[in-house]
């Protein structure tokens, strides 16, 4: 396998940086008001999991997610590197988030995400791995600026 995902604490400066970057592009593609992506101190909650992704000593890339309930777990600061956009980050931090949520015996995943053309290869990576449309959850109001997906993880 190419890639390792790496539990992290967020505390090396390249990995702070990816999350900053993360922060400047949902800013830049969402009008104010409209980001819900979470900064450093909330990736560091108990109840989130944070991972960078790594090929070798290589930062790639980024994922989080974030324990809503016993049984549903949220996608949380997906990005990856600008260097190695379209070389499967993504999908591989995809992987390692469903992977756990299985084997959290979580029973669905959510995420809430911009949207226009910038949010476009986000909404087709999700949709390729069996995510849905569906309605606003927990706290989040659907605007026009953001979507909801789901995947069932039983059968």
């Amino acid at each position: 396998m190419r890639y390792t995902a790496r539990i992290d604490d967020l505390s090396a400066d390249e990995v702070q940086a990816l999350v900053v970057e993360h922060l400047r592009g949902m800013h830049t593609h969402s009008p104010p008001g409209h980001v819900n992506a979470f900064a450093i101190d909330a990736l560091k909650r108990s109840d989130v999991t944070f991972w960078s992704i790594w090929d070798g000593s290589v930062l790639c890339g980024c994922a989080a997610m974030k324990e809503l309930d016993p049984l549903t777990g949220e996608i949380k600061s997906m990005r990856t590197h600008a260097d190695h956009l379209r070389q499967g980050v993504g999908q591989y931090a995809l992987d390692v988030i469903t992977q756990t949520a299985m084997e959290r015996s979580y029973d669905r995943l959510l995420l809430e995400t911009g949207t226009g053309e910038a949010f476009e290869p986000a909404h087709k990576l999700y949709k390729k791995n069996g995510f849905t449309l569906c309605g606003a959850f927990g706290d989040y109001a659907a605007t026009h600026f953001n979507i909801f997906m789901t995947k069932s993880l039983r059968g």
